[in-house]
């Protein structure tokens, strides 16, 4: 099947909600939700913290910003590989959300840039084994048409989660009333120990299928064979997708620079720091479902093309310092809300079912990648050119890409 019959052709009406909001879904929303509370608590607050709390260059922050999320490439691989090859994506994504939680407590003794450094790089690895299996046990409780409103719905939850874990830090950082930022380490160690006992309890492993036959027709499964990353590769539609996302990636700054210059171009105080990740929330939150629908009703291309138009406008609007901050806020949720789950439903049906879960890893691990380069490359602009420079730049590179990346992913392969 082409990608364009996947993002044009699959128009077909999505299931109900009520639906759609069950089983693993469900359950794999709240433990998103509660996990995301803790991870928002420190991230709310990091950029803050080591760049005017530890005082680390804009290049240093640029290298730590892009190592939260580069840190998961190789990891997300991993994990994928793992829980494809044992049948045991449960496990796998229990061991990713434990190895999080263990490095909230690393936090609590860490007091400079390498050993807040050492800490991300656990902290990541966690979450790059947890993602691609988090995914996929998403994507096997539902239909293949509904999978844009499943990843909606999850995505929604964990943006409940992301918009309380900076008003928890915001509220811990008044009460400490001294600048320590421990009681919001402790709290979102707490956070993520609960994420954990949810995941045990209530998410379900799938049961492998069962043999259709008489008994003496049945045949012992063949052992599993190695990870098959060329045949996914051999796969045309996905083989555009990972380029393509990978590209897109490259023009993804992070927020943790999006909100460092809002606070540079408004002096906002840093106390109100993190509820600018609240704003991000709030957008992503009442855009999730929405735009997960709607890509499953319309083409799911589309949908993605129009989260990376509001990027680009984020960066026309950084660039200027023109613009309000709420309309900064709403436009990258925005972003967020229509593109993190849909790129995710448009790459579940382009690979093998036994192999779902590396093609979600494969993806991430490009888009991990390209948003360390992209990091770092930003944090060197704004420190040796300025901040409109580097926004600026961004803004030039997402208006070229997204073009570019719609001509490959409709491109049909040569015929065989």
């Amino acid at each position: 099947m082409y990608l364009a019959d996947v993002t044009s052709g699959a128009r077909v009406r999505g299931g109900s909600l009520r639906r759609v909001a069950t089983g693993n879904v469900l359950a794999l929303g709240l433990v998103s939700l509660v996990t995301d509370v803790s991870a928002e608590m420190v991230t709310a607050v990091l950029p803050a913290y080591l760049v005017l709390g530890l005082h680390l260059s804009l290049s240093q922050y640029g290298l730590l910003d892009g190592l939260y999320t580069g840190a998961t490439a190789l990891t997300r691989l991993v994990g994928g590989y793992l829980a494809d090859r044992f049948r045991r994506r449960k496990l796998v994504a229990l061991l990713g959300y434990g190895l999080s939680a263990v490095a909230k407590v690393g936090l609590l003794g860490a007091g400079s840039a390498g050993s807040i450094g050492a800490v991300i790089a656990a902290d990541r690895t966690g979450k790059g084994l947890r993602t691609a299996p988090r995914d996929a046990l998403i994507a096997g409780a539902v239909p293949e048409r509904d999978l844009g409103q499943a990843f909606g719905v999850h995505r929604a939850m964990d943006a409940v989660g992301a918009f309380l874990g900076p008003l928890a830090a915001v509220g811990l950082l008044l009460l400490a009333g001294t600048g320590d930022y421990r009681p919001v380490f402790v709290g979102s160690l707490c956070a993520a120990l609960v994420g954990l006992v949810v995941l045990a309890l209530f998410v379900v492993e799938p049961a492998p299928p069962v043999p259709v036959g008489p008994p003496a027709a049945v045949v012992p499964a063949a052992p599993r064979p190695p990870l098959e990353l060329g045949a996914l590769w051999a796969a045309p539609g996905f083989r555009r997708l990972c380029v393509v996302a990978t590209l897109l990636g490259l023009v993804t700054v992070g927020d943790g620079f999006v909100y460092l210059v809002l606070q540079d171009r408004d002096d906002l105080p840093v106390r109100v720091f993190p509820l600018l990740a609240v704003g991000t929330s709030l957008a992503f939150l009442a855009l999730a479902v929405p735009l997960g629908r709607l890509a499953d009703r319309v083409g799911r291309w589309p949908v993605v093309v129009l989260g990376y138009g509001a990027l680009l406008t984020v960066y026309l609007l950084l660039s200027s310092g023109h613009g309000p901050v709420w309309l900064v806020l709403a436009l990258y949720g925005t972003f967020y809300a229509a593109t993190d789950g849909v790129l995710a439903a448009l790459a579940v049906p382009l690979v093998p079912a036994a192999l779902r879960t590396t093609g979600l890893a494969v993806l991430g691990t490009g888009q991990a990648l390209a948003y360390l380069v992209s990091s770092v490359v930003f944090g060197l602009l704004w420190q040796g050119a300025g901040v409109r420079t580097a926004c600026l730049t961004a803004a030039v590179a997402a208006a070229l890409l997204l073009p570019l990346g719609a001509l490959v992913l409709r491109a049909r392969p040569a015929a065989r």
